[in-house]
């Protein structure tokens, strides 16, 4: 049965959470939390594999790491799984990255960015 992301929320080590569940300082914080709840759901990885992923992630950033980097390692984490099982293999992520890069920066200000054509 699948767990409801305050649920999940509450399992995770450090994660900023009020009442309400997870908080989030910038949208693409609670894209990437939704991403991973959403793909653990449709079973790309399982939890404990997430959590070992996400926690090697807060290991490495050291115990004098601060909450405001959490989203920032809970991202790394899920790139890493996901190129650790082939899902998105980082010479694809980057490849995107790149091409969403190059449209942002083409983009004017206030309007949507458009990838390709």
């Amino acid at each position: 049965m699948s767990k409801n992301p305050n649920e999940l929320a509450s399992q995770l080590p450090k994660i900023p959470v009020d009442d309400d569940g997870p908080i989030f300082a910038e949208p693409w914080q609670a894209q990437a939390f939704a991403m991973t709840v959403k793909l653990h759901e449709k079973g790309a990885f399982t939890w404990p594999e997430w959590a070992e992923h996400l926690g090697a992630e807060l290991a490495a950033a050291g115990k004098d790491d601060t909450a405001d980097n959490y989203y920032l390692h809970w991202l790394a984490a899920l790139e890493k799984l996901l190129d650790s099982k082939n899902i998105v293999p980082s010479l694809e992520r980057e490849s995107c990255k790149d091409a969403w890069d190059k449209a942002a920066r083409a983009t004017p200000h206030g309007m949507p960015i458009v990838l390709g054509s």
